[in-house]
């Protein structure tokens, strides 16, 4: 763009060539965004954050043994498994190894951020830009990461929608929910494999910047701005899927990078919110 002031028939023109990518980035942050709400309710904001890093180096890494071995890993794999990998060695660092949650989160984190970077180097830049993989490129989607985010997408949100009141109630209240019979170890597993497959598909399709973004500040939007929690969840969608597509469109008009520019609009969001809870001065509401 120009920078002129964009007119109807340039938005249909961005429309007709980004469908995909804006459609992707609309599925990606409203199933994310509706996640959102429980990463934050549930102290997963700097999990969240690991996983994300795991599958861009997974990402990277799948490039990597294309390029340089022929191996012919698909990238969406290579997220996932790395994700998958991330997940287990937090949970070791924990219960095995008797460290700390943060030091984990740390290491993981280091480990997934500094291993893109480093097999990035390796990754022949003309074929794949290190920093799409990390920053968000989102340019071009193919119809594969649409279809696979469109269907994770669809099984995740539909599982978390109905697993939603036992998932509220035990990170509440983890003896209560036991004692109720609710198998607790089962419902974080679940959720835990939901965010990590979630994660995976779209870090490949979107990058891991605005992935996180998505992953985190719609909840924050929304448990600032919605006065009760059932509130919370359609209004973190709608803020995840505003981020994505609004953004997308802003990044074509004002010639930003397009992930940058999503997580910049999901985080002026989260801060919009803040003079309504201030104004409310009250607490979300307890009743999911």
């Amino acid at each position: 763009m120009d920078g002129s002031t964009p007119s109807l028939d340039d938005l249909r023109l961005a429309l007709s060539l980004f469908r995909d990518p804006i459609l992707c980035a609309v599925v990606a942050g409203a199933v994310l965004g509706y996640l959102s709400v429980l990463v934050i309710l549930r102290r997963m904001v700097f999990v969240t954050a690991a996983l994300t890093q795991s599958a861009g180096l997974g990402v990277a890494l799948a490039f990597w043994l294309g390029i340089h071995l022929g191996v012919a890993l698909p990238p969406t794999a290579g997220a996932l498994g790395a994700s998958l990998i991330a997940a287990v060695a937090l949970t070791v660092t924990g219960q095995r190894l008797h460290l700390s949650r943060e030091t984990g989160l740390a290491a993981v984190w280091l480990f997934g951020g500094a291993g893109a970077v480093l097999v990035g180097s390796r990754i022949t830049q003309e074929a794949h830009d290190v920093n799409a993989i990390l920053f968000g490129s989102a340019v071009l989607v193919r119809p594969l990461d649409l279809w696979l985010v469109v269907g994770v997408g669809l099984v995740v949100l539909t599982g978390i929608v109905v697993a939603r009141p036992a998932l509220i109630f035990a990170g509440f209240d983890r003896d209560g929910a036991r004692v109720q019979g609710v198998s607790v170890r089962g419902l974080e597993l679940g959720f835990l494999v939901g965010l990590t497959a979630m994660v995976s598909v779209c870090t490949r399709a979107l990058g891991a910047l605005p992935v996180f973004a998505f992953a985190v500040l719609p909840g924050a939007t929304a448990l600032l701005a919605a006065p009760r929690l059932r509130l919370a969840f359609p209004l973190a969608l709608v803020a995840g899927a505003s981020s994505g597509g609004l953004g997308y469109l802003l990044a074509f008009f004002l010639d930003t990078p397009v992930g940058a520019t999503q997580a910049a609009l999901a985080l002026a969001l989260a801060l919009g919110a803040v003079p309504l809870r201030l104004v409310r001065g009250e607490a979300v509401g307890g009743d999911g």
